[in-house]
Parts: C-alpha cells; structure tokens; sequence
C-alpha cells in the first residue's frame, strides 16, 4: 500500500511536508513539471498531459503499488488523466477540495466572472503568478501566523495554460473507488464549487473542518482519514 501526492496550482511537493510523517505507507509526493525537483522545466511548456506523464512517471520510478493518489485542489485537472497509466497500480482516487470542472471545458470558464479578468491579465507570459497579500486569506484562513508565512514561502509560480486548456476526465470512467474530502472552511475552493465537483468525482463524500491546505493547518487529522481511507 502506498500514497501518491498531487500539489495543486503555485505549489510543488514541499507543500506536503508536514503531513507525510504521519502517512502509514509509503508515501511519493509529486513535482509536477516546472516545479521543485522539475524546476529546470520551462513553465511555458507545461501542459495538462505533461502533469499526467509526472504522476505516472514518480509511480512507476518508486515501483509503488496498491496506490491511493491524494488530489488536492488544482490536481483534480491532472489526477484523471494519469488513471490510465496507473492502471494495475491504483487501489483508489482521493479528491481533497479538488478543482474537477465539467468535461471539455476550461478551468478558467468557471472563475468568477468579477475576478476572471484579473486572472487573465496575470497569465501574461504564460506564467501564472499569484499575488502575495491575497494568499493568507485565500489559503491560511485556519491558520496561526507561523504557519501562514510557512504556507506563504512555499508559493511558487506556475503554468498559465492550466488554465485554459480543456480539461479531460475520461479518467474518472474507470473502476476505481473514489472519495472527495470537501473542506468546510475553504476560503480558496468555496463549499458549492467543492459540492458541484464532488458530484463529477462519484464515490462517496466525506467532510473535514479546516481551510484549503489541511496538510498544513491539521496534518494529524488530515493523515488519520488519509490512512482510513487508503484501507477501504
């Protein structure tokens, strides 16, 4: 039994650092393309599939079997199209407060539209940067401030066309138990976004109090479901 870590947008695989030691299997975080480990890829050439060769890659290169792949938020773009080549691999698909948009349309399509000009004049370049003052209350709203400047430090930038290529979740077809962790707290991912994505997930849902980044806010607990749920 193993786990598969899955960062969301303007993160790398630091991000699950305070939860891993918690994990009772053995545990891969992922760098998708661009950053961390991957940092010497060109984030202008990042791509939905390029982020699905990644998590496949890291399975099979750490030879991890009987996995649960843990998506948490953007991810849930990324996370479907890797099921297939994980086929053989994959026990079950954890979806925490993940981004899952209706198939074939864009991320960017479901943004707010009073904010949807503003993300799009930040995709300038084929970067995606996200503004420092706005994180601690879009992702460190349960947080204390030592913890919020922890989460703030590890924000990086990411690829712009994540957000406006069409998204694929032929993945999602596959026979794979499935859990969609909805936060109650998330400030970032908001709980009707969180309801309409767990209903294209299936499976079953469950509920945890916290923000959007509980492996840094509650990493105990987060990793007590995570186990329960790697054993279903």
């Amino acid at each position: 039994m193993s786990f598969l870590l899955v960062h969301g947008a303007g993160m790398d695989a630091s991000c699950w650092d305070l939860l891993v030691p918690h994990l009772g299997s053995d545990v891969v975080a992922v760098d998708l393309p661009g950053r961390g480990s991957r940092s010497g890829e060109d984030l202008r050439q990042v791509t939905l599939n390029s982020c699905a060769e990644a998590i496949v890659a890291e399975a099979i290169k750490n030879d991890l079997d009987e996995i649960t792949v843990v998506a948490h938020s953007f991810a849930g773009v990324s996370v479907p199209r890797a099921v297939g080549g994980l086929a053989g691999r994959l026990k079950n698909l954890v979806f925490l407060s993940a981004v899952v948009p209706p198939n074939g349309t864009r991320v960017i399509d479901g943004i707010d539209p009073t904010v949807r000009e503003a993300v799009e004049s930040s995709l300038a370049g084929g970067i995606y940067s996200q503004d420092p003052a706005a994180i601690p209350a879009m992702l460190c709203n349960d947080m204390d401030t030592e913890l919020t400047d922890w989460t703030v430090s590890r924000v990086v930038d990411d690829a712009a066309a994540l957000l406006s290529e069409p998204v694929d979740l032929a993945g999602l077809k596959a026979d794979v138990p499935r859990t969609y962790i909805r936060l109650t707290q998330d400030a970032c991912y908001t709980p009707e976004l969180q309801e309409r994505s767990a209903q294209r997930v299936g499976g079953s849902t469950v509920f945890f109090d916290s923000g959007h980044m509980p492996m840094v806010s509650q990493p105990e607990a987060l990793a007590r479901l995570l186990n329960e749920l790697a054993t279903i």
